[in-house]
This record gives structure tokens, sequence and C-alpha cells, in this order.
């Protein structure tokens, strides 16, 4: 496989880490959805799988995830963290590739930078300059 450039690098990821991003997504929200998980943890919570990033040799794959609702984390990712063999055992099952790639789960966090970014456009200042007082 040729070496990326800057340039490609800079563009983002390829098409086919998105789409195995996208297979590994399913495959886990799917398989934490049907609570396959034995832990106390995971099958207490509805999780939300919000995106799989693949590294480029497709080798890592960072999942972040939220409880559904909000909610602390750390819990969460502890018991995945835990359970790290078992889910990408069965993931490499559900999702025929060359190589299992080793799991790493993340929070997720833009719906934290989301509650930010409106109370910022909500703030006296900003509401002040759109309304043109």
């Amino acid at each position: 496989m040729p070496k990326r450039t800057n340039s490609q690098a800079a563009a983002g990821p390829s098409q086919r880490q998105l789409r195995v991003g996208e297979m590994l997504r399913h495959a886990l929200a799917e398989l934490l959805t049907r609570r396959e998980v034995h832990d106390d943890v995971l099958t207490g919570t509805v999780i939300t799988v919000a995106e799989v990033r693949m590294s480029p040799d497709l080798k890592l794959a960072t999942a972040y995830v939220m409880p559904l609702g909000g909610g602390d984390v750390a819990p969460l990712l502890e018991a995945l963290d835990r359970n790290k063999r078992y889910i990408r055992t069965s993931i490499a099952k559900a999702v025929k590739l060359k190589y299992a790639p080793d799991l790493r789960f993340r929070a997720d966090e833009r719906f934290d930078e989301a509650l930010h970014i409106e109370s910022l456009l909500n703030s006296p200042e900003v509401r002040r300059d759109i309304d043109g007082d």
C-alpha cells in the first residue's frame, strides 16, 4: 500500500475506513442492544454508539460511546474495556475482515460541545449582536 502524503492525510479518512467504521458501529450497537455482553453496567445501560473511527491500516478501531440520555460515562468505559476481548471476538464474527481490529472506547463529547455552543449563542452578548441593539 502506498504511503499517504500530508495532503491525503489532511483530506480525512478514506472511503474504506468510513465503510469499515460504519460496519463496526452497526455490529457493536447490535451486540450491545442484544445484551450479549454479561456485565451489570452494560446490561443496565442503554448505550449510544455515535461513531467508530478506523486507523488507516484498519487494525485499530476507536468507538465513541455515550449512555443514552447522558450520565456518567466513566463506569461505561471501564465495563467496555473489561469486556474488550469478548466484544472484539463477537464483532469479528459479525464483520468479515482480514484482521479483527483492536478496540478502544472513548466518550462521545459531541453532545457536550453542542450544548456549549448553544449556550454561547444564547448568551446576552451574542443576543445583543444578533438583535442589533
